[in-house]
């Protein structure tokens, strides 16, 4: 039921609120699904989605009601890309503490650009630091599915 609509970049202003980005998540994430994404990568985007979302509602738009996300995002059966912008001043990701450091580890957060990085492909934040890139190569792109051969999705 894949569509070539859906291949092509797909743009979503979102509310900045954590339900709003819990519905697109699961959009999302339906959308890779149906384009042979496996567990795996589902679980690194699904993990990447939500701290990106987090970060943008929470620490980029200081929940305000009045800002909204901006998200587009293409997804093929090569890879899932997607960019994420809130209305806030922005951050350096470069200049986080590193949440692995001893007087950082029982701290509430900071690690989510660092598991972000860890389970995406590629990871870009703009100079302001309020918009972020992330993509994700399909691993099981151009192997075979098991009982999929020649079916159209």
């Amino acid at each position: 039921m894949t569509s070539n609509a859906e291949n092509s970049a797909r743009q979503w202003e979102i509310a900045s609120s954590t339900q709003a980005a819990d519905r697109l998540c699961e959009e999302l994430l339906e959308t890779a699904r149906r384009n042979g994404f496996e567990e795996e990568d589902l679980f690194a985007i699904h993990l990447a989605l939500e701290e990106a979302f987090v970060n943008a509602v929470q620490h980029g738009n200081q929940c305000d009601p009045e800002k909204t996300v901006s998200v587009c995002c293409t997804v093929t059966p090569e890879k899932f890309d997607i960019t994420i912008t809130d209305q806030g001043a922005g951050f350096k990701p470069d200049q986080l503490p590193d949440p692995r450091c001893p007087e950082n580890l029982c701290k509430c957060s900071g690690r989510g650009v660092l598991l972000i990085r860890a389970y995406m492909d590629q990871v870009e934040y703009n100079a302001k630091g309020n918009r972020v890139r992330m993509v994700k190569f399909n691993q099981s792109a151009g192997k075979p599915h098991s009982g999929s051969a020649g079916m159209a999705s």
